[in-house]
């Protein structure tokens, strides 16, 4: 700054044109719901809401989801906390091979998993079912997939690995000296594990925990896939209903609804981000990070074959159940009956135009948003880690909140805001897709880059530019290459939950805009489940894919 001027900085328009985008798109349409609610007749009242939250479907919509929600989160942390500490704490066998089959579930589309699961304990014919049944001689079937406990039971499967992910990953930057003191102690490992290891990764699994209570009270494929038969509707199913009606009533008892999962996010975001951040600890020193290995000595066997039988169950049962479906004539006979393996949905799922298009739609905007977002993440890492203009926690805050929003209550909220009525009008286009994943998935790729950057020295490029290389080349030649397998990692983070999303897409797509992961709960509910099937194990295999390139591209830094 001079006498009299204001130089103009670049890094302040950066700042203002991320912000804008997420005003316009994110925070514009979240407070245009809450107006909506509350001036749904032109004036103050809170009919609507009483009309919404007392009828009795309604109600029994919340309760559903606090219930599945809750059960799922305490679960999901009960088996992701031992599971973490087994994979990255201990000599049990084949802990780099069950670190990723447990991060599998992570990556393929959670309704996937419905789908298998409804295959395998449906209540009358499922294949786990009437195994269980004739092994023990039962009279009936012993389990229902169409209840409440079969909701819970899905959701906790398929979400388990949110707080797996996260708790490994504190685990694998604990100082091990803390451990090391402990045991030194005359602890035993049991003893350590409970007062050194769990104390210091609470943070993590409060952080787990509740990131698995927001997804599944926001998921929808779950629901619709299992719930919905069996009459056990929650918030996400009831507010595709309401929009499905297609007038300004729908949207608005849709608009009441959604209030609720608002609210519900915003109380975990709050509760994440400032009271279990207030509570972190140090968990890394400047010595090493090598995490101690606990020898399992005489158990080493015996928890090997639980954790591969609990892999089994909840991995390769339901991806192998998929997989025969859709090779599967009668769905009524057994697969190994003669003439009952075949080809020809495999076939029609290859050769159908519209199955294509939707792959293709669903390749094109995943990569678009993905490059955007990745775009958007280097320059917000940048931006925290390198500088210290004002204003930079902005931005930082309004792509952390898009992630913590429901991807129900972001669609109805442009559905509402984008047709023109505020001089914005992308309804039914791809654009309003696009945005759609880059306000839920952004941070993803964000926090993978500004993780990658906060770990080089800032001296690397003051030694750089010393030498006489400029702020471009020191960017091109220093730390670019660095991060690069960050970069990488977070473009396919964001990538892969935006290609086969499905609760966002299901408010948004129009004909022309149709994606795969639609086409999919299309097919399953009202075609075929064999060809949806067909479909659904082949964006497990274009995900696998995926993962594995990116782990070549990164030489095994980073996978997904």
């Amino acid at each position: 700054m001079t006498a009299g001027r204001i130089r103009f900085d670049v890094k302040w328009a950066l700042i203002f044109l991320i912000a804008a985008f997420m005003l316009v798109f994110q925070v514009f349409p979240l407070l245009y719901m809450v107006y909506r609610a509350l001036f749904a007749s032109g004036e103050f009242s809170l009919e609507a809401l009483k009309r919404i939250y007392t009828y009795d479907l309604n109600w029994m919509a919340l309760k559903n989801t606090l219930i599945g929600a809750t059960f799922a989160m305490l679960f999901g942390t009960l088996i992701a906390f031992p599971l973490a500490w087994l994979v990255g704490r201990t000599n049990m066998y084949g802990r780099k091979f069950f670190r990723s089959l447990f991060v599998l579930t992570y990556m393929v589309p959670p309704y996937l998993g419905a789908m298998a699961w409804l295959r395998l304990l449906n209540p009358k014919v499922g294949n786990l079912n009437v195994f269980i049944r004739d092994l023990l001689g039962l009279a009936e079937n012993p389990f229902n997939i169409y209840t409440l406990g079969g909701l819970i039971w899905v959701l906790t499967s398929f979400y388990y690995p949110y707080a797996f992910i996260t708790i490994s990953r504190a685990m694998e930057k604990m100082d091990p000296s803390l451990e090391e003191a402990s045991r030194v102690s005359g602890a035993s490992p049991l003893r350590t594990l409970f007062t050194v290891t769990l104390p210091m990764t609470t943070p993590s699994i409060v952080s787990g925990a509740m990131l698995v209570f927001v997804s599944a009270a926001s998921c929808f494929g779950i629901p619709s896939i299992v719930g919905m038969p069996g009459q056990i509707y929650t918030v996400t199913t009831r507010i595709v209903d309401y929009v499905s009606i297609g007038n300004a009533q729908g949207l608005t008892d849709a608009t009441c609804l959604a209030l609720f999962l608002m609210i519900l996010a915003a109380l975990i975001l709050y509760s994440s981000d400032f009271v279990v951040g207030r509570r972190q600890y140090i968990t890394v020193s400047g010595k090493s990070t090598r995490p101690a290995i606990v020898d399992l000595r005489k158990w080493r066997v015996p928890v090997t074959l639980a954790v591969a039988a609990f892999a089994f169950v909840v991995v390769i049962l339901p991806f192998a159940t998929v997989a025969f479906t859709s090779i599967t004539k009668n769905l009524g006979k057994s697969l190994l009956a003669d003439g009952n393996i075949t080809f020809k949905h495999w076939q029609t799922v290859l050769t159908r135009d519209r199955i294509l298009n939707g792959m293709r739609n669903s390749l094109s905007y995943a990569a678009i948003a993905a490059t955007v977002g990745i775009v958007i993440a280097c320059v917000m890492a940048y931006l925290l880690q390198r500088t210290q203009v004002k204003g930079k926690r902005i931005p930082d805050f309004l792509i952390t909140l898009g992630s913590g929003s429901p991807s129900v209550v972001i669609a109805l909220g442009l559905i509402m805001t984008m047709t023109g009525k505020f001089g914005i009008n992308i309804y039914n286009t791809i654009y309003i897709m696009i945005i759609a994943y880059l306000i839920k998935y952004q941070m993803m790729g964000m926090r993978t880059v500004v993780s990658a950057i906060s770990q080089i020295h800032v001296s690397l490029e003051e030694s750089s530019q010393i030498s006489g290389a400029s702020w471009l080349s020191t960017m091109k030649n220093v730390t670019l290459p660095l991060i690069l397998p960050s970069i990488a990692a977070g473009w396919f983070l964001i990538f892969i939950p935006s290609f086969y999303e499905l609760s966002m897409s299901t408010l948004l797509y129009s004909s022309n805009t149709v994606v795969i992961g639609v086409q999919l709960h299309e097919y399953w509910t009202f075609t075929s489940q064999q060809q949806a099937s067909a479909m659904a194990f082949g964006i497990l295999m274009v995900v696998v894919l995926l993962n594995f390139i990116l782990n070549k591209l990164t030489k095994g830094n980073f996978s997904i």
